[in-house]
């Protein structure tokens, strides 16, 4: 499995490759510098686990980057990393597709956070988290803390906080805890624990 790094500047390039081996040393990871030599790179050296993705690119315009890789890689993890603005790009990746907007701004720290959460498989992060291993979900801790956030009413802001993560790593914990149960929204998934008794673990 391999980590596509897509992006035109050498420096960001080799800064993204040192922060995902710090999520999972050995990890073989491609740099591309254009979008359209994507699908032949990928044919050459395996299949994705991940792709970190900058908006701003040689042959791209705006969210076009974002869109074609879904349309190609559709089950692959995207994870936008760019200089671009949260405030104006972020809900528009998310609505098209990406799992993670990271704003290249961010400290090592929380890109290394939110990348940790898409190149950790779901069986690692319960072995990692013993506890959460017990009772009848088959869920991890993290996720069982964000069924009861949402049990709450909390926003991402508010469960950020008292996680002591980023925004964007909730986000892609919502996302992983989504995939897992077959849902496609915060409502969907708290119906889901509600309907299996689950509010109570």
């Amino acid at each position: 499995m391999t980590v596509y790094v897509i992006d035109d500047h050498p420096l960001m390039r080799d800064a993204l490759t040192m922060l995902v081996h710090r999520v999972r040393p050995g990890l073989k990871i491609i740099p591309i510098h254009k979008l359209n030599v994507v699908e032949s790179i990928v044919e050459k050296n395996g299949t994705p686990e991940l792709f970190c993705l900058d908006l701003q690119l040689p042959d791209t315009l705006g969210m076009s980057g974002v869109q074609v890789l879904k349309a190609k890689y559709p089950d692959v993890p995207l994870a936008v990393v760019t200089s671009a603005s949260a405030s104006e790009f972020e809900t528009r990746c998310l609505e098209a597709g990406a799992n993670a907007f990271i704003e290249k701004s961010n400290s090592p720290n929380e890109i290394i956070a939110a990348l940790r959460t898409l190149l950790v498989s779901e069986e690692d992060a319960a072995a990692e988290d013993a506890a959460g291993t017990a009772g009848p979900t088959k869920l991890s801790k993290r996720q069982k803390q964000l069924i009861l956030m949402l049990d709450q009413g909390l926003s991402n802001r508010e469960i950020a906080e008292k996680l002591d993560i980023s925004e964007h790593t909730v986000k892609v914990h919502f996302w992983r805890l989504f995939r897992r149960l077959g849902v496609n929204s915060r409502t969907q998934a708290l119906h889901f624990a509600r309907t299996n008794g689950w509010l109570g673990i």
